[in-house]
């Protein structure tokens, strides 16, 4: 079998940080096209990996040799260009969050059923080791049963990751529709569905702008959220953080689980007889420069479509998480707690 044949659209930063050089690293992948609205990043691109380079998506997509399609633009794109793939043809990655709407998400799983292709949102916290680990002493049973959990994704906002900066985006409502939540939370929601392996049926959020000026997202938000088993917990998602919080404990009837909550220890457990284990992981991805490197995304990404495998992130468990951050937002308008 020859190498996949990729197609990148959206050549801003979590294209240039994570999905091209993933793909150039991966030796099963050959990028072949790429594609962007801004035609010196999609040369530039093009130039740098050897691909060919489109300004309309709708083009790329025409192009019958590309296999695979990864979706890397702003959040109201999503759907709109994953569902144009899936009828092309293609296996497609796009990233989080899947969609801005639970209908659009669901089209997004419907074309891929109907096309016979691999859906994969870019969920990668599930990917790191410590959050693997925490998932498997879950389920062996060994720290008993959860009762609760607190989760923070934050950091100082997309400014200083964007490749246009204050000007990204990541603060127009009608291109990110919503804000850190979208950015952030979707990834712990994601998480703590994976780790606790149970649907959340409850949420309650507020959600503000407080910490940028003219944008109209949201910048900061707070839930509670609680399981159909009754674990409850808080999730906050903030671009208003001086340094980054990426923390997530977990509290169960023989251990507490501190996950990613300490500089040098990626898993710190405490039992309940007074031992404390202090373990080194892999390290979670952060948005600074010398936290870049393989995310685990892409090649699980790749080997799925080269197995004809469910992935671990597929559309379906992408919409479930993004169900949970739109009851949020739901709450913080209603000011009632969702049922999700």
């Amino acid at each position: 079998m020859g190498k996949l044949k990729v197609g990148v659209i959206g050549c801003g930063s979590i294209a240039k940080n994570r999905h091209f050089p993933e793909y150039e690293a991966n030796l099963q992948t050959e990028i072949m096209a790429v594609c962007d609205i801004v035609p010196d990043r999609a040369n530039a691109a093009a130039q740098r990996y050897g691909a060919r380079a489109y300004t309309d998506y709708i083009e790329l997509l025409k192009n019958e040799e590309i296999e695979a399609i990864s979706v890397c633009t702003p959040n109201y794109l999503h759907a709109r260009i994953t569902i144009a793939a899936l009828e092309a043809g293609k296996h497609v990655l796009c990233e989080k969050p899947m969609a801005t709407s639970l209908d659009d998400a669901e089209k997004m799983n419907e074309a891929a059923a109907r096309n016979g292709k691999i859906l994969m949102i870019g969920h990668n916290q599930r990917f790191v080791p410590s959050h693997q680990r925490a998932k498997q002493l879950i389920e062996s049973g060994e720290v008993g049963k959860v009762y609760s959990f607190r989760t923070a994704f934050g950091h100082s906002g997309p400014e200083t990751w964007s490749v246009d900066g204050r000007e990204s985006w990541f603060f127009k409502k009608d291109q990110a529709v919503i804000g850190a939540m979208g950015d952030l939370g979707v990834h712990k929601a994601d998480l703590l569905r994976y780790i606790l392996g149970e649907e959340f049926v409850e949420v309650g959020a507020f959600v503000e702008t407080t910490a940028k000026k003219n944008t109209d997202v949201d910048d900061s938000a707070a839930c509670i959220l609680r399981t159909a088993s009754g674990i409850i917990g808080t999730l906050t998602a903030s671009w208003s953080y001086a340094k980054e919080d990426n923390a997530t404990v977990i509290y169960a009837e023989k251990a507490v689980l501190r996950l990613e909550d300490d500089p040098t220890y990626s898993l710190i457990i405490h039992h309940d007889n007074g031992k404390t284990d202090t373990i080194q992981l892999g390290s979670i991805q952060t948005n600074d420069s010398e936290g870049q490197h393989d995310s685990e995304v892409i090649s699980h990404f790749v080997k799925c479509v080269a197995d004809n495998e469910e992935p671990l992130v597929s559309g379906v468990e992408g919409l479930k998480s993004l169900k949970v951050i739109l009851g949020a937002m739901e709450s913080n308008a209603t000011r009632k707690i969702i049922r999700l």
